[in-house]
């Protein structure tokens, strides 16, 4: 008879985490809702109006850097006491991760390459946590507790290298006296941090660093991921990293995540839109990488991966599950719209709404295959009654 693994139970700080993104996704889903219906309605030229003003450049570069900041909280907490923190253990995700950012953004330029759309390629490869884990969330005992580690890990680690994509290949030009006076303050951040120093201080010094990154060229939520990975974070007890992710991870998830959502998801659904020149080959890129793409990514790493031996599944999960989680990790919504207005500025509007409609398609249908597959792979096998 086959050997059922002992159940594990989550850390509370990791329940914790997946509680909110998993309750947060219902709402970004009626956010985005929202902006569909409104932007699609008689009174569409209200968002427009709304949104084509500096309030959607402050939810953009202000409000999401604090979203990053709460990420790079994630983050360090991850490298200190999650799954990162053994290089053995971090290994299978972070190969798996690499794998599903490669092959999206190649699946993108192979449709894309010599076209007006091809700097669209760094869409496709973002997974989006709140909606993943909130579908894993519906399939309850069907997904066990190690695969939902493995899928935050994987997360964490797509979320980093989003984080490289915007800093690296989505960012202006450096202004070196802007980007020194970031840097001072990064580092008078960790001195203030060492100081004990009060908090009116530390919020004063990571305005700083916000407001001199955004001037230097790099994306202003840089700031946010750097400032979270400079909060001091331990093994046990209550950290300010700890703290400050449970004060602040409920105000992204139900506040600023949502907001982006109902400022960036309202396109026009018409077929007119994918006329524009390289618009059509836009969208299908990005669909082919989010809804193939990341399953054949992430499965094929995995697999590549436990043939080398450099990583090894975690106890009761399986290949096929896996694919599931590939399939999940196709949902690329929040992050997927965020670059999307990086790489196709205001002047490109045609491919930045053919580029927005195919991450929505996309990621209906990555939470559909998902379910499908984790479903199905995730039902227990009855063991035959032995013959007497």
């Amino acid at each position: 008879m086959p050997v059922t693994p002992p159940a594990i139970r989550l850390p509370q700080a990791v329940r914790r985490f997946l509680a909110a993104e998993a309750t947060g996704g219902i709402v970004l889903l009626g956010a985005a809702v929202v902006a569909l219906v409104w932007a699609n309605s008689p009174w569409s030229s209200s968002y427009e109006s709304l949104w084509s003003t500096e309030v959607r450049h402050w939810v953009n570069d202000g409000l999401m850097a604090v979203f990053f900041f709460v990420v790079g909280l994630e983050i360090k907490r991850e490298l200190v006491v999650g799954e990162l923190r053994s290089p053995r253990a971090a290994a299978l995700p972070v190969i798996a991760a690499l794998g599903g950012m490669a092959v999206p953004a190649l699946l993108y330029l192979a449709v894309n390459a010599g076209d007006p759309g091809a700097d669209g390629w760094g869409i496709p490869m973002a997974t989006d946590i709140a909606f993943a884990v909130g579908v894993v969330a519906l399939l309850g005992s069907r997904v066990p507790a190690p695969l939902k580690l493995f899928l935050l890990a994987l997360a964490i680690v797509d979320d980093i290298g989003a984080i490289v994509l915007i800093a690296v290949f989505y960012s202006d030009g450096i202004d070196g006296v802007a980007f020194a006076v970031a840097g001072a303050a990064a580092l008078a951040v960790v001195a203030l941090w060492r100081l004990r120093a009060p908090w009116i201080t530390l919020v004063a010094a990571a305005v700083v660093l916000w407001g001199a990154t955004y001037e230097s060229g790099v994306h202003a939520t840089i700031a946010g991921v750097v400032l979270g990975l400079l909060t001091p974070a331990r093994p046990s007890g209550a950290s300010p990293a700890e703290r400050l992710e449970h004060r602040l991870h409920p105000v992204a998830s139900f506040g600023i995540v949502p907001l982006f959502a109902l400022a960036n998801a309202g396109v026009r659904i018409e077929a007119a839109v994918l006329d524009a020149p390289g618009a059509g080959a836009v969208a299908l890129g990005v669909a082919l990488g989010l809804v193939v793409g990341k399953p054949v990514g992430v499965a094929g790493a995995t697999w590549l991966a436990l043939r080398t031996g450099l990583g090894r599944l975690p106890g009761g999960v399986t290949l096929p599950q896996v694919l599931g989680v590939g399939a999940v990790a196709g949902i690329g919504f929040t992050v997927s719209l965020f670059i999307t207005g990086l790489a196709f500025p205001p002047g490109r509007a045609d491919l930045d709404a053919a580029a927005k409609i195919g991450v929505l398609a996309a990621s209906v249908l990555a939470a559909m295959a998902g379910s499908v597959l984790l479903g199905t792979s995730g039902r227990r096998r009855q063991p035959r009654r032995q013959r007497r």
